[in-house]
Parts: structure tokens; sequence; C-alpha cells
């Protein structure tokens, strides 16, 4: 079997409850997640310890509690996994310091919120509204997850954890002023990143995400699962 078939069957497989496919995951593409992660985040990461304990703690729960994605391409699957996983360790570190609660991975998203991230094929059925509902949060999760660092931190903690503009401004130190105008600027842009996810346009989110973070890197953050 091929990387690309080998890495749909595997997905397909996981999401449906089989704990060894996730296994070969692990095994598979921890090594490549593990590169991609300790590089983005830099020699906070590496004084932690055991890096491969962290990075697979947060493969898991990436796979898990994020957007339950199918893709094709290997090379793609391996890109939105680091991606996500380093995500789920920023977002570690900025509990430990706020503690503040997650709801966003308090539990999995639905099977039936499945995304297939290759081009689309138009469907000749009509879904439920309530498993449309679980598709669009799940579309949505997914775009967020995508965007730049910045913008990512900025959208979850107004969307999903539902703080004020103040609470926001105070933790990134801006006035609340510019914490308004960057949510609003960055709306069009979570937008244009939803649309092109629908397209199957999945390598040009992450590039321009990860040409985004490298014009104006986060703050690193030290995982918090030490």
């Amino acid at each position: 079997m091929s990387p690309d078939s080998q890495t749909r069957d595997l997905l397909e497989r996981f999401h449906d409850g089989d704990a060894a496919a996730l296994q070969e995951l692990l095994v598979r593409d921890l090594p490549w997640v593990r590169a991609y992660v300790e590089r983005r985040l830099g020699a906070a990461l590496r004084r932690q310890g055991d890096i491969d304990d962290y990075v697979q703690e947060a493969m898991v729960q990436a796979l898990q509690y994020g957007p339950r994605f199918v893709v094709d391409d290997h090379d793609r699957f391996r890109a939105l996994l680091a991606r996500i996983t380093e995500n789920v360790l920023r977002d570690q570190a900025a509990r430990l310091r706020t503690e503040k609660r997650d709801p966003a991975r308090e539990q999995p998203f639905p099977s039936e919120s499945r995304l297939y991230l290759d081009p689309p094929v138009r469907s000749v059925t009509r879904p439920s509204v309530a498993v449309q509902r679980a598709q669009e949060r799940a579309w949505i999760a997914l775009a967020i997850e995508l965007l730049p660092a910045a913008d990512r931190t900025l959208v979850r903690r107004r969307e999903w954890e539902g703080r004020s503009f103040p609470e926001i401004a105070e933790e990134l130190g801006i006035h609340e002023d510019a914490a308004r105008m960057r949510f609003a600027r960055l709306l069009p842009r979570l937008a244009q990143t939803l649309d092109q996810l629908r397209r199957g346009a999945v390598g040009v989110v992450i590039r321009d995400a990860e040409a985004c973070d490298h014009e104006r890197p986060p703050p690193t953050e030290p995982p918090a699962t030490v």
C-alpha cells in the first residue's frame, strides 16, 4: 500500500474506533512531527526533557479531540498533524499560565463531523440538520487551527473561550481597541481559509500560515506536560 493510500486507510480506521490505527500513525509519523514541532517551538521545548513524550501526547490529543479530517496525501497529513500538534502544546502552556480550561478540547468531535479534505465530490444525498451543524463546526474549528499563530490565539480566546476584549488585550499586552481591530481584520482571513479548505487547497493554507508566522513569529511557549 502506498503512503497516501495507507494514510487514508489508517485515518478511516482510527475514526471508526480502531486503536491499532492510531498506534500505527504515531509510530510512522512521530519522528517527522517531532522535528517540525521542535523546529517551530525552539529551544524551550528541548530544555524540558524527553521531547518525544510531549509530542506524542500532543499528537494523540490532536487526533482524538481535534476536527476529524481525512486526507489522501501523506505529506499534507503530516503537515496538518504537525500544525495542530504544535497548537496543542501552545494551548497547554497557555492554560498553565492562565489556569483556564479549554472547552474546545473537552470532548472529541462527533463521528458525523468527519471532513474529507481532498477536492470534494458532490454528494447526491442531503445530510440532516444535525450533521450539517456538526460538520460546519468542524470546518470552522479546522480553519481556526490553520490560521497564523497570533491570529489563532485571538480567535480562540474570543470565540472558543468567550473571553472579553479587555481580557484578551491584557493577555496579549495590547490596547483593547487594538484587540478589537485585529479581530475584525482577521475575520476575512478566516473566511478565506475556510473556503480554501472546502476546495481542497490544504497545502496552500498551511504554506500561507507558515509564511505569516515567519514574518511575525509568535512568542515561544514551553510545553505544559512537565
